[in-house]
């Protein structure tokens, strides 16, 4: 599973011109599921994205969590995340999971996230057509794959 987080001032998601979610200060995360992805993956993921310090301190430093701002999150299904640019011009996507496997995994980790800072995720809308509008707040934007915990 591999997740883009970018810390947000605000951002929003927009499906045929209507406002389906926004949050203020949080987190954007880009969520990409593949075939190999279970609930080990996520429990690893959530874990590390509520307590990464990456949110300013009254002195200008990173060492606030998501749990000590009591920020936001806005998760979006993004299968592009597994995309394959070895080959050619064209992106292959056959390490994308195929929304049977994606959508409950997707759900569990919307769920799993909204527990663990005890209100709700706000989502976009799985398969469809997104319009994502953000001011990222730094810029912080962090690159997370549970299949390379470094």
């Amino acid at each position: 599973m591999r997740v883009l987080l970018q810390r947000v001032s605000e951002a929003s998601v927009t499906v045929d011109t209507q406002i389906e979610s926004n949050i203020g200060q949080g987190l954007l995360l880009l969520v990409g599921i593949e075939d190999q992805d279970n609930q080990d993956d996520i429990n690893w993921l959530v874990n590390k994205i509520v307590n990464m310090r990456i949110f300013n301190d009254e002195e200008g430093k990173m060492n606030l969590s998501l749990l000590d701002v009591k920020g936001e999150v806005l998760v979006v299904s993004q299968f592009t995340l597994h995309a394959s640019t070895k080959k050619g011009n064209r992106p292959s996507f056959i390490k994308a999971a195929k929304p049977a496997l994606a959508i409950p995994l997707y759900e569990q980790f919307v769920s799993s996230l909204s527990e663990r800072i005890e209100r709700k995720v706000q989502t976009g809308v799985f398969g469809a057509d997104m319009k994502v509008s953000l001011i990222n707040d730094g810029p912080v934007t962090i690159w997370l794959d549970s299949k390379d915990r470094e």
